[in-house]
């Protein structure tokens, strides 16, 4: 890739980033309020649905590369599988903000909205087994890849409960993705990261460090489905196809924080479709931890993630299982740091 076209790209990413930011002062205005209550960290009405500037900028950056950037493209099945499962997602998690559905109504949808992609053939079925090689299970694979999709989507609408918490974990996460993309040769996953990057750059400034605004379930929903989606294409669809745990390690933070806390309900018999407050970072803020130092400290969880991916890709292949402990290093300490104060205030 040249100079002049990285510069071209980048143009066109300030653009969706500028669309993104008015549609979100539009959703100000249109004042679509999520209320406080006891579960929540806000204590007054507050505008949700700016995620929608995330959505739009993201549908309309891959509108254009499927018209114009042949150099990024994907087979035309799995490009229109992109598209239809990313509206279905937009649509069903908009829904959702605008008539707050029972989960299960929600997971049904969302279920819905994955099964687009993997019907257009958007599912890992590859799998380099140790001591066996390559096994292909496309059965396995659809299954394990509506479960990775399931449980990303929703891992990015637990977290979106600080400012600028979620928004930050996947402009990081999308920016070291559009990276490696770039020095792997994977043109498409380098392309729509970036167009996901750019439609939250627009959100940002909104919601962080003070919030005018909330991205709500139209923009954490999507985020993480897009994501989830951007992690089967890396290791599928591009020229040299890269591993399928890379986006897991860019969100380890955000992935062990979910799994860590659905775990330690269910141990205490808890219902786990039951609203609480209970994730290692709601925790930290109800101890008195700022809002704003534990949103960055995610920001930095991501971050370190991206670095280990980057020495995942260089180091020989018998050595990445420690490039993969590694991403995970910082969470056990988070983890005793958090229950230790939440036990001394008595709040676990």
């Amino acid at each position: 890739m040249t100079r002049v076209a990285l510069i071209h790209h980048l143009l066109f990413c300030a653009v969706l980033a500028g669309v993104s930011a008015a549609l979100v002062r539009g959703m100000i205005r249109v004042r679509l309020l999520d209320a406080p209550d006891a579960r929540k960290a806000h204590d007054q009405p507050t505008p949700k649905g700016g995620g929608v500037g995330i959505v739009a900028a993201f549908l309309i950056g891959i509108a254009v590369l499927y018209g114009f950037a042949s150099f990024s493209r994907l087979a035309n099945g799995y490009f229109i599988g992109v598209i239809v499962a990313s509206v279905a997602i937009a649509l069903v998690s908009l829904a959702d903000d605008l008539w707050s559905f029972p989960f299960t109504v929600k997971l049904a949808a969302q279920i819905a909205a994955a099964s687009a992609a993997l019907v257009s053939g958007l599912y890992v079925h590859l799998f380099n087994l140790p001591g066996i090689g390559l096994v292909d299970a496309p059965d396995i694979g659809m299954a394990i890849t509506l479960v990775w999709i399931l449980f990303t989507t929703n891992a990015l609408n637990f977290i979106d409960g600080l400012n600028g918490l979620a928004a930050g974990v996947t402009l990081i996460a999308a920016l070291f993705l559009a990276t490696i993309g770039a020095l792997s040769g994977g043109w498409f996953v380098y392309f729509a990261s970036l167009l996901l990057a750019a439609g939250v750059i627009g959100f940002l400034p909104f919601n962080f460090p003070r919030a005018r605004i909330f991205m709500g379930d139209v923009g954490s929903q999507f985020c993480g489905f897009v994501l989830a989606m951007l992690g089967v294409a890396a290791s599928r669809f591009e020229i040299t196809p890269l591993s399928f745990t890379l986006v897991p390690m860019l969100l380890a933070g955000v992935l062990y924080d979910v799994a860590f806390t659905l775990v330690r309900r269910a141990l205490a018999h808890e219902n786990l479709t039951q609203p609480h407050r209970g994730h290692l970072y709601q925790l930290a803020h109800r101890c008195g931890i700022n809002a704003a130092a534990i949103a960055v400290l995610y920001w930095a969880f991501t971050a370190w993630g991206g670095l280990c991916c980057l020495l995942f890709l260089r180091v020989p292949q018998a050595s990445r299982p420690v490039a993969l402990l590694l991403c995970l290093a910082p969470q056990p300490v988070w983890t005793l740091f958090v229950l230790r104060r939440a036990r001394r205030q008595g709040l676990i």
